[in-house]
């Protein structure tokens, strides 16, 4: 037993031992491979003879099982090896194509696609890091591409490795953060890449694309918000420009087409709603600019429309534009936008956005009466069922329509003769609610009633603000904004928030009994609820 213990003991410091010579080992063998990375580096610069460890190069640069550190510095020496390559004529093909100089040269442009595939493989690495560096090492391998192989622009960038970089950069493993800065650092500040970009994305989107493709080819799309005013802004170009003036990198007509395309390959897609939504967002400062036929957006805002909730208020926002800024004939706008407004309109948790781009739709002096005067009447029909919060945004709103067209002021005046004409003549309201059409409402004809009615509102802020639409207008306008993030909370704090200057009389007398009657000996009468109401 004791030399069994003795031998336990002697072995343990030598396993101990082992551990140590492998840790150190380990560490070793990370700086042997590096330092044999850079050796091999060196030797294919050196001399042709050595042309076939550019192959272990790319073995090493595709290794799984190891640290990333590897993959990258094999990736960056290869890219030292190409560049002095391509610099040095080597990659030039030969005039005689079957000379032993074209099958090397063959050769080393094969191991040049190898290369750049794996660099594509690079993107789609998990570490945030390593996918910057085949972001960084791509778009530099695609400038000397271009300034040493007698590629022609248009080789370059279709068929060279940017073509399969954009490509890599909408598959789902590329991170946002590694599209966010291919648009900001390249796409964003050179023309020539913008230019290939929108040509790229859309090559890349089949007819029915998968939701993740689509998705990342929005992203990238969406980060593109210059948008350059004239041909002149032309001038800045991450490869040599070309040196036709007549190129179209330096047409404003050919960018913009080649925008358009991207966008409307994207268009055509089955959208989700959060796309949709994202889209229309940026209609009017990211996508409109770029097209040369507005009238293509067409079907999709109409399209976005019909979906409904704020989604058509948004493809509103984005029709609205289109006939400000562009020019668009859309007759059936106002129309469209008058059925927008029904009865769950003030109801709506978009209530204050709706409102806005109302203020702004009704804006122009030059509408017609009856047009003006339908939406008002409407708006006053719906306040009738609205709750505080939202007849508190109606009835300004109202005040500023009938100041800035003041053909509809007379809907104010029928109010004080409405009794009398009923009385004498059976008069009735002769605005039609149903009617789709706004100019055939005969709103006109109508007066504000429904606002004559709220002034008796059982809220006090109601009631106040209702009559003002019966004094002197003395205002130029009420700023809406005042008014916009009301709700019933807020309504509830104004009102626990003031200063009660005297105590409200409920009842005079507190009653004893409520829900039964009193005594008969005690000489009161029951309460009205007793009266009307059996609660046995």
């Amino acid at each position: 037993m004791d030399t069994g213990k003795r031998r336990r003991g002697r072995e343990e410091p030598q396993t101990k031992l082992k551990k140590k010579r492998v840790a150190v080992q380990d560490e070793s063998e990370d700086v042997d491979v590096h330092e044999m990375i850079f050796g091999l580096e060196q030797k294919i610069l050196e001399s042709r003879t050595n042309y076939n460890s550019i192959q272990t190069l790319l073995e090493l640069l595709r290794a799984a099982d190891v640290p990333v550190e590897q993959n990258i510095t094999a990736a960056v020496a290869l890219y030292r090896v190409f560049c002095r390559l391509m610099a040095a004529g080597d990659l030039q093909k030969p005039k005689d194509p079957a000379s032993k100089e074209a099958v090397i040269v063959s050769w080393l442009r094969s191991r040049l696609k190898d290369y750049e595939a794996e660099l594509i493989q690079l993107t789609g690495n998990p570490d945030l890091g390593t996918q910057s560096t085949a972001l960084t090492l791509s778009m530099r391998l695609t400038k000397e591409e271009a300034a040493h192989l007698n590629s022609t622009n248009e080789a370059v960038w279709r068929d060279g490795i940017f073509a399969q970089l954009v490509q890599g950069l909408v598959q789902e493993s590329v991170a946002d953060d590694t599209k966010a800065e291919f648009v900001a650092k390249y796409v964003e500040e050179y023309d020539d890449v913008r230019y290939y970009t929108f040509a790229r994305l859309a090559d890349v989107i089949p007819v029915q694309a998968p939701a993740s493709t689509v998705q990342n080819v929005l992203s990238i799309l969406a980060a593109i918000v210059d948008v350059p005013e004239g041909e002149e802004e032309l001038e800045t170009f991450f490869v040599t420009s070309p040196s036709n003036p007549k190129h179209d990198l330096f047409s404003m007509a050919a960018h913009k087409k080649q925008a358009q395309k991207a966008w409307m390959t994207v268009l055509r897609q089955d959208l989700t709603k959060a796309q949709r939504k994202k889209v229309l967002d940026l209609m009017s400062h990211c996508i409109a600019p770029w097209f040369l036929k507005v009238e293509l957006l067409m079907d999709f805002l109409t399209d976005s429309f019909n979906v409904g909730g704020s989604t058509s208020l948004m493809a509103f926002s984005g029709l609205f534009y289109l006939m400000q800024k562009r020019n668009l004939d859309y007759p059936q706008f106002y129309k469209r936008l008058y059925l927008l407004i029904d009865q769950s309109f003030l109801h709506s948790k978009h209530r204050s956005r709706i409102f806005r781009l109302l203020d702004t739709f009704l804006s122009s002096t030059h509408l017609p009466a009856a047009l003006v005067a339908s939406f008002i009447k409407r708006l006053s029909r719906l306040a009738l069922f609205a709750p505080p919060s939202g007849i508190v945004i109606v009835i300004p709103f109202i005040y500023n329509l009938l100041t800035a067209h003041p053909q509809c002021t007379f809907m104010i005046q029928r109010n004080a003769d409405i009794e009398q004409e009923e009385a004498e003549e059976g008069w009735g309201d002769p605005f039609q609610m149903e009617e789709p059409d706004p100019m055939k409402t005969n709103a006109l004809e109508s007066s504000l009633w429904e606002i004559h009615t709220l002034q008796s509102h059982y809220h006090p802020n109601v009631a106040t603000v209702a009559k003002i639409i019966s004094e002197q207008f003395t205002k130029q306008a009420y700023n809406l904004e005042d008014f916009l993030d009301h709700s019933y909370a807020t309504m509830l704090d104004a009102e626990l928030s003031k200063d009660i200057k005297k105590p409200p009389e409920i009842e005079y007398e507190i009653p004893k009994k409520i829900f039964t009657k009193n005594d008969a000996d005690s000489g009161k009468e029951d309460s009205l609820l007793i009266r009307l109401w059996n609660f046995n």
